[in-house]
């Protein structure tokens, strides 16, 4: 104890943790996620290496060599009932997608004072306050997310912009078909003030 050498505590070492890029959880456990075949596909694009790993015969043979031949049986069992379940929910979506609208609708207020109120934007995975402030940036206006009686959002511009809204989302967010975007212009009372 006479003459003992004091050590520095070796520095911690930071880890290099890969996420998929389709189920965001590290490529070790997108099997429990529902997008097994995705993340295996991007995998292997993306880190050949780690696919090898996780997703050649050799290691699907080494971690199932192990099981009993029942077990080995209710697992392919159930990744077979997986990917078809995983299957079924991306047509879901994919119907889900082509069905879904966008509203942009010009609603009057008072006289010649106009709104443009837009709805159906989340179906396209896209969030209602972030697209209201690019809004607001972009027609230099007032824009806000106001619940609807039906249960959902919508976004209130003011200003008639409703063209100029479309050709926005077009741009800006490839997500929505030109095809699914609905313009509904009110309709002016006839006979009304103009003389």
């Amino acid at each position: 104890m006479a003459d003992t050498e004091h050590q520095e505590p070796a520095e911690p070492q930071s880890r290099h943790v890969i996420y998929c890029g389709v189920c965001s959880l590290p490529p070790e456990y997108c099997e429990f996620g529902g997008t097994v075949k995705k993340c295996q596909e991007w995998l292997q694009k993306t880190n050949e290496e780690m696919y090898d790993r996780l997703w050649s015969e050799d290691a699907l043979a080494a971690a199932t060599s192990t099981l009993s031949l029942d077990a080995r049986k209710r697992a392919e069992k159930d990744a077979h009932k997986k990917a078809l379940k995983a299957e079924a929910a991306e047509l879901k979506q994919a119907q889900t997608l082509s069905s879904s609208k966008v509203i942009i609708k010009r609603v009057e207020r008072n006289k010649r004072k106009y709104v443009t109120a837009v709805s159906g934007l989340e179906a396209f995975g896209l969030e209602n306050k972030k697209v209201a402030k690019d809004f607001g940036k972009k027609f230099a206006t007032g824009a806000s997310v106001t619940k609807l009686p039906s249960g959902g959002e919508e976004i209130v511009v003011q200003g008639d912009v409703s063209e100029e809204i479309e050709e926005f989302i077009l741009e800006k967010y490839g997500v929505v078909p030109e095809d699914n975007i609905e313009l509904i212009e009110s309709k002016i009372k006839k006979g009304s003030g103009a003389g």
